[in-house]
């Protein structure tokens, strides 16, 4: 488990994070979400003790992660791919932070077969592409074998069968009973990998939920309405004061209508409807109108 208790962190006049406090609970993907300048890289630095913090605290498993014997094996992160010797081989990079461990050299090849580089382990890291790098990032991230895994915006630069494994990866990892908390703004890849969301604008805290409950806490009303007396329908539906734009001939967005209305007023007017549905908000709507301002 991560628990963060009141977090602060200053740099000067400016607030970075501001009395955030949440926990990250195991057997579960938890979505950490927020614009760019929100405070999520700082949160995560604080975390592994990367940043001090101005005020509050932050624990791993009930401990400081530095107060812990062998943080690998407690918390494995993911802040930076880059953060390698350009002049090592991905081998050799894994095998120096292993030495600091004690972790025998067969897992580190172990976790390069994981993220899939064991065929290139013994080239440069130096010389890898940006999915590579993210990919070598991950292996050092698991080579302790963490109860904790923490990454940050992880499928940047991956291919599309690279964000397939790790959103695999991800579930793989919560249904062992780890802990995960991962940050991305590919809000379609956190709806379907995510199980808990932290969303936090500004260094404050915005949400602590699960997805489907930040999702139906937005106030979205727009039904698909299909008709083949599609003109007819959109002025009888202007007239209740429903908001009603035009996808396509014959297809209408009705928003300020419930289904049931719509179907009633078609009925009551002779017109026909080929198709009605209730048109569900996505995360990434859920996530733009809770933020909206919270931004740079």
């Amino acid at each position: 488990m991560i628990d963060v208790e009141n977090l602060t962190k200053r740099y000067g006049k400016t607030v970075a994070v501001d009395g955030l406090s949440f926990q990250v609970r195991p057997g579960q993907v938890t979505g950490f979400l927020g614009p760019n300048g929100a405070g999520k890289s700082t949160t995560m630095r604080m975390i592994i003790g990367l940043d001090r913090p101005t005020a509050g605290r932050a624990t791993v498993l009930g401990r400081p992660y530095a107060a812990h014997a062998a943080p690998l094996c407690v918390l494995g992160a993911l802040l930076e791919a880059r953060s390698v010797h350009r002049g090592r081989s991905a081998r050799n990079h894994l095998l120096a932070l292993a030495q600091t461990h004690g972790i025998p050299a067969r897992r580190v090849d172990e976790v390069l077969e994981t993220v899939g580089l064991g065929k290139v382990a013994g080239r440069r890291a130096g010389g890898f592409s940006l999915g590579m790098g993210q990919r070598l990032g991950i292996a050092a991230a698991l080579l302790g074998d963490p109860a904790v895994v923490m990454l940050d915006e992880p499928v940047n630069g991956l291919d599309p069968d690279g964000v397939r494994w790790i959103r695999t990866l991800l579930k793989d990892l919560a249904a062992e009973g780890r802990t995960v908390l991962v940050s991305s703004h590919l809000m379609s890849e956190m709806a379907v990998t995510a199980e808990h969301l932290v969303v936090v604008g500004r260094g404050r805290l915005l949400a602590d939920t699960t997805v489907s409950e930040l999702i139906a806490s937005v106030a979205v009303s727009r039904v698909l309405v299909r008709s083949p007396d599609a003109t007819a329908l959109r002025d009888a539906l202007v007239s209740t004061g429903a908001t009603v734009t035009g996808r396509e001939p014959g297809l209408l967005d009705v928003d300020g209508a419930t289904p049931e209305s719509i179907g009633e007023l078609a009925a009551r007017s002779g017109l026909v409807l080929h198709e009605l549905t209730p048109r569900r908000a996505s995360l990434e709507e859920a996530f733009m109108e809770l933020t909206e301002g919270q931004g740079l």
